[in-house]
């Protein structure tokens, strides 16, 4: 069984698939020392989630660039905002338990601040706006401070107030209605529990998240404590250099404060995959977990995989392929958690370097082919045979005049812009085409009768065109 689990690590770090310049399309193998020493990233931490467990979990390079101090299974890493879902756990569990209500308005429960007035407007916000990022407050990120800064207080952050380094946290769009990413509406609810529960942060942290799921090598106190510093890895933002100060530091704990490593994040994964498979809950049960995974809003679901963000965690994928999962950005470091709750996989990747972001899928996806995740890689669309392939065919133009000429080659579909040779366009229903060379797609519309009448290009931006009649465009070069 070691000896399975050991050739299963040697095909992951060995089958690493960068991504390209086209939608779907990858290059060919390369290994994880090459792209270590591609991406300047000194380290990265793996943990892999099978069958409902953590199969393995492994350190790979150095803490610190030029230096032999080795990333192992317990080297600490930032988590960025992964720090926001682990600390959704603590607010669903005093939820569950019926200490505070995810649909009160959160000025009912502070103490020390207040959500700001807007005139003589009081926005009304709850912790389930707050959570899911629907609560129309300011401040998406945090950039930290650096370890010899000064540090704000949580309601320094909260009122844009010196040494704080980020704006004032305020409404200004409507709650509820719409979703946009704040860390500042993270850091409002970290101040609920502060308030509510009259304890430190990190030290109720510890007791409502990190104790219970035994997680012994993770913290949410800022700055790291001394004896914690020797296991933390150094952050390298770019081109491998170390940062000043080896990392920095994050007062808002609960939108980005956590140290923490792969194999911790992954205890979270197993113990939602858990319960959610009838395991008897060690804290949160089954239907906190389920309402942690559903959307909040109807209008969040987008596209056809359905990606939302729930109460802490985003979730997308249909059926089996069904995952939920977060990433993570401090200074210096990245990290993602992906677990598909059906069937007991996921993995969690972290890196020391912001250069090496593109590894995070990169390892992904080996972890995908390796573990035969689903719905990791894009169905090649399907191919269907025009009835009536001459029927778009015609000159189109967009409003200031740019011209689109669509030509039927022996029933296939080519598209030719200015002095672009024709490009060939593959239908996947009588409307929608797309076009392999390029990330370009068309959709045509018909009128009542039948008869195409325009046409959409989505690329980098949307154009539409309107297809224009033989005799208008006689008359139009006659005159």
């Amino acid at each position: 069984m070691l000896q399975s689990i050991e050739q299963r690590i040697e095909r992951v770090i060995n089958n690493l698939l960068p991504a390209t310049a086209l939608e779907g399309k990858f290059g060919l193998p390369k290994t994880l020392d090459e792209q270590l020493a591609h991406y300047h990233t000194p380290g990265i931490s793996i943990a892999v989630i099978n069958d409902f467990e953590i199969e393995w979990a492994r350190g790979f390079g150095v803490c610190e660039a030029r230096t032999t101090c080795e990333v192992t299974p317990d080297t600490l890493f930032q988590a960025g905002s992964i720090s926001k879902p682990v600390f959704a756990l603590a607010v669903m569990r005093l939820a569950q338990e019926g200490r505070l209500s995810l649909d009160e308005d959160v000025n009912n429960y502070l103490t020390s601040w207040r959500v700001p007035a807007i005139a003589p407007w009081q926005p009304r916000i709850t912790l389930r706006q707050l959570l899911s990022h629907t609560a129309g407050l300011t401040v998406q990120s945090f950039p930290g401070y650096s370890t010899s800064a000064a540090l704000p207080t949580t309601i320094q952050v909260l009122n844009g107030e010196p040494p704080a380094n980020t704006e004032k946290v305020e409404v200004n769009i409507i709650p509820g209605l719409h979703y946009r990413y704040s860390g500042g509406g993270t850091t409002v609810a970290q101040q609920v529990l502060v308030d509510l529960l009259k304890q430190p942060f990190p030290q109720i942290m510890c007791e409502l998240v990190l104790e219970p799921l035994g997680m012994t090598n993770s913290t949410y106190q800022q700055p790291l404590p001394n004896d914690w510093l020797a296991r933390a890895a150094t952050a390298h933002p770019f081109s491998g250099v170390p940062l000043e100060g080896k990392h920095h530091v994050y007062p808002e704990m609960a939108a980005a404060g956590l140290w923490t490593t792969a194999s911790d994040l992954a205890k979270v994964g197993v113990e939602l995959l858990q319960v959610l498979h009838g395991k008897p809950p060690t804290v949160w049960n089954q239907e906190t977990i389920k309402e942690m995974l559903r959307p909040q809003k109807t209008e969040q679901t987008q596209g056809a995989n359905g990606l939302f963000l729930g109460l802490g965690f985003v979730a997308s994928g249909i059926d089996d392929g069904f995952y939920f999962f977060h990433g993570g950005w401090d200074e210096g470091f990245v990290a993602l958690i992906r677990v598909y709750a059906r069937i007991g996989k996921g993995a969690v990747v972290m890196l020391n370097s912001n250069e090496g972001h593109p590894m995070l899928e990169e390892v992904m996806r080996a972890i995908a082919l390796e573990y035969g995740w689903p719905d990791v890689f894009e169905k090649e669309k399907p191919i269907i045979t025009l009835s009536q392939a001459e029927s778009y065919s015609g000159l189109y133009l967009t409003k200031s005049g740019l011209q689109f000429q669509v030509v039927n080659q022996n029933e296939n579909l080519f598209i030719q812009c200015g002095q672009q040779p024709p490009l060939q366009f593959f239908p996947t229903s009588e409307l929608e085409f797309f076009a392999k060379a390029v990330n370009t797609s068309i959709s045509f519309e018909k009128d009542n009768t039948g008869n195409i009448t325009a046409m959409t290009l989505s690329q980098a931006g949307v154009m539409s065109l309107r297809q224009q009649p033989d005799k208008q465009i006689r008359a139009e070069r006659q005159g």
